[in-house]
């Protein structure tokens, strides 16, 4: 099976979970939480990340990290690598504490960083941990809201610029987004490709990479073809000339990916007839 692509470069901003293996606890006290915040903070320093918000459950974790030097897959291995030498060192044990691979989402920075960082200070509070985020003292909330000094390696200066410029109104505006933020869809709802929090201009920019042939085969198909364009746009024409309507049958297949029964489902026909206006494009091409 393809592994999720990871597309790095500097500047790029990622919403990032890794969960528990098998759905355990990766915390189990709060010494565990904070040797964790230890280790994140020697990260974040060491590879020049900065970190806009973060929140640990009890077995997963969400970060909103943002990579100058585009060095997200090192940062991470040495995150989660860390900490789990520290866990298993600490209860006696072997074998992994964090399930698989950690899943990052590449985040349009200018229009989701704001809504992303409220979606993840308010996880305690979804979950019945409290009834505000200021009641787990394991987000970046306290910190950002100003109740706390918190860690050293949070940076809030760019979540608070978007409320204003003098301090306490920022932090009053700041913590009535967050209140409100209770009654609004998540935002990873809007993921795109298992990949993107973006726009089609923001995707359109990775386009090249997503059909780069070197590294296509070992792309997930969900993830190859985000950037496809949809049926109405592939058979915006008529297509009242039958050549004409064989090729874009041709294009929505070979070139976007999309199955026959997909094609036959949009145009109203059999998948035999989507077969067949196939096979006589490949035809003409061998030509």
């Amino acid at each position: 099976m393809a592994r999720p692509l990871r597309i790095e470069f500097p500047g790029a901003v990622y919403h990032i979970t890794s969960r528990g293996n098998a759905k355990q606890n990766i915390f189990l006290d709060d010494k565990d939480y904070l040797q964790f915040l230890e280790v994140l903070c020697s990260v974040v320093k060491r590879f020049n990340w900065i970190l806009h918000a973060y929140c640990l459950m009890s077995n997963h974790y969400h970060l909103l990290v943002e990579t100058p030097e585009g060095n997200l897959s090192r940062g991470m291995r040495q995150l989660n690598g860390l900490y789990t030498q520290k866990f298993n060192r600490r209860y006696d044990r072997v074998g992994h504490v964090l399930q698989g691979r950690y899943k990052a989402i590449l985040v349009d920075k200018d229009n989701y960083l704001l809504e992303l960082s409220r979606y993840i200070v308010l996880n305690p509070v979804r979950a019945g941990l409290g009834k505000s985020p200021k009641e787990w003292q394991w987000s970046s909330y306290i910190s950002t809201s100003g109740y706390e000094k918190g860690i050293s390696c949070l940076t809030t200066d760019w979540i608070l610029s978007q409320f204003g410029y003098k301090r306490e109104e920022t932090l009053v505006r700041y913590r009535e987004f967050v209140r409100a933020g209770l009654k609004e869809e998540s935002p990873l709802k809007s993921v795109k490709g298992q990949l993107f929090l973006g726009g089609d201009r923001f995707i359109e920019k990775f386009k090249k990479i997503m059909t780069d042939k070197k590294t296509l085969k070992e792309i997930p198909k969900v993830q190859r073809y985000v950037t496809r364009p949809p049926f109405e746009r592939i058979f915006k024409d008529n297509c009242k000339d039958k050549r004409l309507e064989d090729n874009l049958i041709y294009k929505a297949h070979v070139q976007y990916g999309y199955t026959l029964k997909e094609i036959a489902e949009y145009r109203g026909v059999h998948y035999t007839t989507i077969s067949r206006a196939i096979k006589r494009m490949e035809t003409k091409i061998e030509k």
